[in-house]
């Protein structure tokens, strides 16, 4: 591999969503009570960290869930119960 590197990282696409992501990252932080505030967090354990990135994501691409009744080739009349279970990504 070469000494170039791809830094698409935690970059915000959209400039204007920068503050709403700043707030959305406190209030998921504070939902599920880990102590991030403004500046300094280095107290913070890497795990919690962690958890405030992994609610984020989880948030804003929720898996989804799509059921469907499939008829049964081999016995007319009969159905049987499909589900798809599907992350969309960013």
């Amino acid at each position: 591999m070469s000494g170039t590197s791809n830094s698409t990282g935690n970059k915000v696409n959209v400039p204007e969503a920068k503050a709403a992501m700043e707030q959305f990252k406190y209030e998921v932080a504070n939902e599920i009570g880990v102590p991030l505030k403004k500046g300094y967090n280095g107290d913070l354990t890497s795990a919690q960290n962690g958890y405030v990135g992994g609610y984020m994501v989880k948030d804003i691409c929720p898996e989804r869930n799509r059921e469907y009744l499939r008829n049964l080739r081999s016995c007319q009349g009969h159905a049987y119960a499909v589900t798809y279970h599907y992350s969309v990504g960013i």
